[in-house]
């Protein structure tokens, strides 16, 4: 299905720099926000216990905060709305001292008073398992940068691959930016939705780098910013109807899927609009600029070629026995 018709290329890479400048900008103000204000680590990464209470009105949130503000366990906690006025959620940096501490039947002896209710959900993680499951979230995610390098060295060529890393970790840093800015609690969900940011870019940027590579192959012009423009125009369609109709399942989810989903459809939207953004106006454009040689790859193309039919000529010829 094609969505867009044109009788010229659209000039990409004539636009390139102000969009390099444009991407150098929002990740560097990411980066700054990073380490300046930080995540803000939930539970699963940070430890303590959350409970989850669903009132049967409107939860009575001072009154909620008076009463944990009185014991000793609970003082610091912080009590807020979760997604309604209905229902609330304690957050506590400390655990329980006893394994077998029933913290569900604690929370309803203190708040007996406060209404009807019931005790939704209760997480409890200890500080040490928080920084295991953080560097292990870490270490997942320069794994699968890593092994994207090796991949798309092996598929197509070292700048295809340095492109796509660098793309790759402009879309993570912006996301992850999105994150802190909009203070998004950061849980495992948070970290699933960032590896799949990379899966969902890398495949959008495989699809653009197929098609510039068919297009060194097939278009006379050797030009490498026209082949760009050429073989982008092309994918157009393709990326604008996988794009669009991804945003829209993930924009649903987003709207009715609740709060506890509502992280991880947030950083999924911010990826696919920096994803379908940097495999245009990101990976190809540093492509270009890495300076890629259009001649030395059709030459290198042609020799395979070459040394294919030899190959081939040869079998025949041993088969014949004439050889």
């Amino acid at each position: 299905m094609e969505l867009f018709k044109y009788q010229e290329p659209v000039r990409f890479m004539k636009q390139s720099k102000r969009f390099g400048l444009l991407s150098l900008v929002v990740v560097i103000l990411s980066l700054g926000l990073l380490f300046t204000k930080g995540f803000n680590y939930g539970i699963d990464f940070a430890g303590g216990t959350l409970i989850q209470v669903k009132y049967e009105g409107k939860a009575p949130l001072n009154q909620v905060r008076d009463l944990l503000g009185e014991t000793e366990e609970y003082g610091a906690a912080s009590v807020t709305y979760f997604g309604s006025d209905d229902e609330i959620v304690i957050r506590t940096k400390s655990t329980t001292g006893v394994v077998g501490d029933d913290v569900g039947d604690e929370i309803r002896t203190l708040l007996k008073d406060t209404g009807s209710f019931k005790v939704r959900r209760v997480d409890m993680v200890g500080p040490k398992i928080g920084n295991e499951l953080k560097e292990k979230g870490l270490m997942a995610m320069l794994l699968a940068i890593v092994g994207i390098l090796i991949y798309i060295s092996f598929r197509f060529e070292w700048r295809f691959a340095l492109a796509s890393v660098m793309a790759l970790i402009h879309d993570v840093t912006i996301a992850m930016g999105a994150i802190v800015l909009f203070n998004v609690e950061v849980n495992l969900d948070i970290l699933a939705a960032l590896l799949t940011i990379l899966g969902y870019s890398l495949n959008d940027t495989i699809i653009v780098f197929d098609r510039i590579r068919e297009g060194i192959r097939t278009i006379k012009n050797p030009d490498l910013g026209q082949i760009i423009n050429e073989s982008v125009t092309r994918t157009l369609s393709r990326t604008t109807l996988t794009s669009l109709t991804t945003f829209l399942v993930v924009l649903t989810l987003y709207l009715f899927g609740g709060e506890i989903i509502k992280g991880f459809s947030f950083t999924l939207l911010v990826g696919i609009i920096v994803g379908t953004y940097s495999s245009i106006f990101v990976a190809s454009p540093i492509l270009l600029w890495l300076g890629f040689d259009v001649t030395g790859f059709r030459k290198r193309e042609a020799d395979k070629l070459k040394r294919e039919k030899e190959k081939e000529k040869m079998r025949a010829m041993y088969e014949q026995g004439t050889i």
